[in-house]
């Protein structure tokens, strides 16, 4: 069968859900809407599924084969961001929210990989599930829906992110990485705590604002001096609050921030040493400091096997051409490395880039936007991809 052409007959329903999704962004873990928009189209296909998967937004679909075998699970993030859109579409989103980083894309193609695998029902062995999550930007959907039996017997599982991923990748074009691609999503506060005091008589202050600015430049020696070079890691104070008027000294400052790495052991370094900087600095200027560090998606690491297999299945799908293997991953986070941690599975870069204005912005962008005419590859990719691993 010609997976391209089955994906190209739905190209056209994979547009008209993204636009209609694209109007009704909801962030976080309640998405009523969308959910039952999704709802809605797979009643409409005849698709059997589940709704509260973990979330009361989660749904998880299924489409069984011809007789009994493996299962593949795929996975489309459906949550947008508080986000207000300036892109100028005719479909844009009116609600406040945006859909910011392709997860309507995301629902959409799968909507689409779903009617084309329903209709290839018997020429399959095994089942595929598909999970609709929510909650993806706030780090906070997958590990629910695992918890809620998502993945019962499921033996490996696809991802995939549309957007601008790189300017050296053309439209249409995928890219994999057989190990390490997407770093961990990890946030900390900081209260640096002094003694505050008149700004004309600063020797009767512990000044925090001080304290702050040492500990925020010494924080960047940790990944210039006491990282190995070609281990990445990234540490960005993105919140810094203090004080109330020119000329008082506060009582403290508050800093937020954010800390990525790509293994686990980098990771666990970074957020000691924070801390320990952080509390020595302070005390050398007589303060002290609150330090909290929250975990969030640990680094997402692909299985290599199974990726060389869905890579395989790509090129088969779209053009060996248009496949592209990465030797280095991104400082973004992404919760589906929840999943990773516990069956085999990839992560699938697809560029669809679109030029608002003259410029493609990047994701998270309140001009961020999709060219529609690459959805049509990542409904192949899916389904060549479900197909090749239940009927090895």
């Amino acid at each position: 069968m010609d997976v391209r052409n089955l994906a190209q007959d739905v190209a056209a329903d994979v547009v008209k859900w993204r636009r209609d999704l694209h109007q009704i962004p909801e962030v976080g873990q309640y998405l009523p809407q969308t959910s039952e928009y999704v709802c809605s189209q797979l009643d409409d296909m005849g698709v059997e599924y589940e709704t509260g998967v973990g979330l009361e937004s989660a749904i998880v679909a299924t489409v069984k084969g011809n007789r009994n075998g493996m299962c593949i699970a795929l996975r489309a993030d459906m949550d947008g961001l508080p986000v207000k859109e300036e892109t100028g579409l005719s479909f844009a989103s009116v609600n406040g929210n945006m859909h910011a980083c392709g997860h309507d894309a995301h629902t959409s193609i799968m909507l689409g990989a779903v009617k084309v695998l329903n209709q290839l029902k018997d020429q399959f062995s095994g089942t595929v599930k598909f999970l609709f999550q929510p909650a993806e930007e706030i780090s906070a959907g997958a590990q629910p829906m695992i918890e809620g039996g998502a993945l019962d017997g499921v033996d490996a599982i696809v991802g995939m992110h549309v957007g601008h991923i790189s300017d050296e990748v053309k439209g249409g074009n995928a890219l994999f990485s057989t190990g390490s691609m997407m770093a961990c999503l990890d946030r900390f506060t900081l209260k640096v705590k002094g003694i505050g005091s008149h700004g004309a008589y600063p020797h009767n202050s512990r000044d925090p604002v001080v304290m702050a600015a040492h500990i925020i430049t010494s924080l960047q020696e940790i990944i210039s001096r006491e990282l190995d070079p070609v281990d990445p890691g990234v540490i960005t104070i993105g919140m810094v609050q203090g004080g109330s008027t020119y000329n008082v000294i506060p009582g403290d400052v508050y800093l937020e921030g954010t800390a990525r790495a790509v293994n686990q052991k980098t990771r666990e370094y970074l957020a000691g040493r924070i801390g320990e900087i952080s509390e020595n600095i302070a005390k050398g200027f007589r303060g002290s400091t609150e330090y909290k560090y929250f975990y969030g998606a640990p680094p997402l690491v692909n299985d290599e096997k199974f990726t060389l297999k869905v890579f395989e299945s790509a090129g088969k799908a779209i053009g060996s051409d248009k496949v592209h293997l990465i030797n280095k991953p991104v400082m973004g986070g992404e919760d589906f490395a929840y999943y990773l941690e516990k069956i085999p599975g990839t992560f699938i870069f697809l560029s669809t880039p679109m030029a608002v204005d003259g410029t493609v912005y990047p994701h998270h962008n309140s001009r961020f936007a999709l060219g529609e005419e690459y959805f049509e590859s990542g409904v192949a990719i899916l389904v060549q991809s479900a197909l090749d691993f239940l009927n090895e």
